[in-house]
């Protein structure tokens, strides 16, 4: 592991943000691992700190100006206006529409075609937000640049359709729950994220 992806761990430890038990992930997947961004990010001196080495990892890997940050909601707000600071662009976000479940603008938010845009996640496991938010980019005529997130759990696996950086990539036990070793010890299962299971 890398000194920054050590010090970006230190840093959930030092917050309560990297927590052990039994967690259902977004995806639907059970693991004995959860990191919590939101905990860390409360802290506006620690976001303020992981947006600007995002930022300066996104800044390395595209070539061209980025236009606009954008970030699916919830997750990725805090993390994204922080980056979009950084880069000093304006920030976006998108929103899971509750009936067909596709990630939309609102709010009077919109891109230009040939906009060019970095989204900005703050955890990726399969990358499926992520992919979902540049799909509806691409779908506006935006070019989506690269994509960014604090933490990559996919141990770099996880595609979202262009170009990522992550400032920790973990390679964290997953499980569907018919094979989940948890489930069958009886332990618990504990949602702990923004969306409902």
């Amino acid at each position: 592991m890398t000194p920054q992806a050590e010090s970006v761990l230190d840093l959930f430890r030092a917050t309560g943000a990297y927590l052990e038990g039994h967690f259902r992930l977004t995806s639907g997947l059970h693991s004995p691992n959860y990191l919590q961004c939101a905990l860390v990010l409360r802290h506006p001196s620690a976001a303020e700190d992981l947006g600007r080495r995002l930022a300066a990892q996104l800044r390395a890997m595209v070539a061209e100006p980025v236009a606009l940050v954008v970030s699916p909601a919830l997750g990725g707000l805090i993390i994204g206006h922080e980056v979009a600071r950084a880069l000093g662009t304006p920030f976006l976000f998108t929103e899971r529409d509750p009936d067909t479940r596709k990630m939309l603008l609102r709010r009077g938010f919109t891109v230009r075609p040939g906009d060019t845009v970095v989204v900005v996640e703050d955890v990726i496991t399969t990358g499926g937000s992520t992919r979902d938010v540049v799909d509806t980019l691409h779908a506006a005529g935006a070019r989506v640049l690269a994509a960014g997130s604090i933490i990559d759990r996919s141990g770099g696996t996880a595609d979202v359709g262009v170009p990522r950086v992550a400032l920790a990539t973990l390679q964290v036990a997953t499980h569907r729950p018919e094979e989940c070793p948890l489930c069958r010890e009886g332990v618990p299962v504990v949602k702990p994220g923004s969306r409902p299971a």
